[in-house]
């Protein structure tokens, strides 16, 4: 066998090519937040399977979460391959190693890299198409059952059992722990579930561009089905907004509509708002509890981004939900002067590390640590001001200035739990505090420069 350099679990590779009839002869990293490794298996006959490996091992803060997802995603994606809806093939999944190794599509994820914005659409509406076909799948035939985790019934299940499926996953780490969006978030979900749903689907869960992969102008496979589940048809529309924010390519006017033609389902613009909120409130959870408690495998810096921009982006739309104008505080003049330790840090990893290396996972691994070394210095310089600012801002909610920010989100939840707010002037202060947050640490912020919500009419 070729000499291989991995630190996969032990077997694993001896799986890869017993699975793929041959000798694993490439393997690297894949750059992405769930772990995930390009393969190349060469068989006696000299052809090469490619594939594409994931598996899915305990990363302390989410061992006991969900055991079952890469199964479920690897199920889900079986269960579709002989419909009309594009997924890679599964040339083998084990339920020791909680592996499986996929096909590798040749296209391309990154639709919104693309300089065509005539391109950009068409394989947006492709895609469209595509999500109208898998919501309009016959869910018996499909034979999922066993492996998901509930089926709602009504509009209210629908909304609620993935919230309520997300939040007895991590039970655990929120017993521990406060967060204010978090808190009024869920309530918030609670409270303005949508009145009704045209039918139960099977939805991907997290849906939209960079999730699926293009050849051309076509879609050749959705892939990421880790959070599929039976909802309303509006989540992914929600989900496809998300999405679309994070990885912007030429907006949504009219995308909507051709899904109602091509599905049959009516769009409704506050189902997709609600669901745009639901999925970054339900997304949140595990972000915190990784930036909370983060094993060194996980790329901390990214996590960084996804919290601070998510957190900015959902009050955003449960503003544009609720009709509440967004206005942006007055971030702190600089205090004290930039690090020489810091400096000198981020120097050596640009200039000395990072331009050496050749591997694409070493050198994204390298930039992430320059990134949280200037985060670091940024809350050493003005963490302290940015605290007093929320402080003050905690008045108006909970009656007094608290002694720290821990005592002011202990009487936050309590305020939520009373029911005894109003929501515009709880909104306007997450805003205050998601805004300053997200300058607080915008070295990991700019990961995603300039993101914003699309027109959801």
């Amino acid at each position: 066998m070729t000499e291989l350099v991995h630190d996969l679990p032990e077997g694993m590779i001896e799986w890869v090519a017993e699975v793929g009839q041959g000798e694993v002869t490439h393997i690297h990293r894949h750059v992405a937040r769930r772990e995930a490794w390009v393969v190349d298996v060469t068989r006696p006959d000299g052809t090469v399977v490619e594939g594409f490996l994931r598996l899915q091992r305990g990363m302390g803060h989410d061992k006991d979460v969900d055991p079952r997802r890469l199964e479920r995603e690897t199920r889900i994606i079986q269960a579709l391959a002989p419909t009309g809806v594009p997924v890679p093939e599964v040339y083998g999944w084990n339920p020791e190693l909680r592996a499986t190794l996929f096909e590798r599509d040749p296209g391309r994820a990154d639709i919104d890299k693309l300089q065509d914005p005539v391109r950009q659409r068409a394989i947006m509406e492709d895609f469209i198409r595509v999500v109208a076909i898998l919501h309009g799948l016959d869910l018996e035939a499909l034979g999922l059952d066993d492996i998901m985790p509930y089926k709602p019934t009504n509009a209210s299940e629908c909304a609620l059992n993935e919230l309520d499926f997300v939040l007895a996953q991590w039970r655990q780490f929120l017993d521990d722990y406060s967060d204010p969006l978090i808190s009024y978030g869920v309530n918030w979900l609670r409270r303005f579930v949508p009145e009704s749903v045209a039918r139960v689907s099977l939805v991907q869960g997290d849906t939209g561009p960079v999730n699926f992969m293009f050849q051309g102008n076509k879609v050749s496979s959705v892939i990421d089905w880790e959070l599929g589940h039976y909802g309303d048809p509006m989540e992914d529309l929600g989900n496809i907004s998300v999405r679309e924010m994070w990885n912007p390519c030429g907006g949504l006017d009219g995308l909507f509509e051709l899904y109602q033609k091509e599905s049959g389902i009516p769009y409704t613009r506050f189902g997709a708002q609600y669901y745009r909120v639901q999925q970054n409130v339900r997304g949140m959870v595990p972000i915190h509890a990784v930036c909370a408690d983060a094993h060194p495998r996980e790329s901390v810096a990214w996590y960084l981004c996804y919290r601070y921009l998510a957190d900015r982006a959902t009050c955003e739309a449960l503003a544009d939900a609720m009709g509440v104008e967004v206005d942006t505080p007055e971030m702190p003049e600089s205090m004290g002067e930039a690090d020489v330790v810091a400096e000198a840090a981020i120097y050596a990893q640009e200039h000395d590390v990072a331009s050496k290396l050749t591997d694409p996972f070493a050198v994204s691994r390298a930039n992430d640590v320059k990134t949280l070394i200037q985060c670091m210095d940024r809350k050493r310089r003005y963490g302290d001001a940015i605290e007093s600012a929320e402080l003050d801002d905690l008045v108006e909610i909970v009656g007094r200035r608290p002694a720290s920010l821990s005592d002011g989100f202990r009487a936050f939840d309590e305020v939520i739990k009373t029911g005894r707010f109003d929501d515009e002037v709880v909104i306007r202060y997450l805003l205050r505090r998601a805004y300053r947050e997200e300058w607080l640490y915008l070295p990991a912020v700019n990961l995603y420069p300039e993101r914003r919500w699309a027109d959801l009419d």
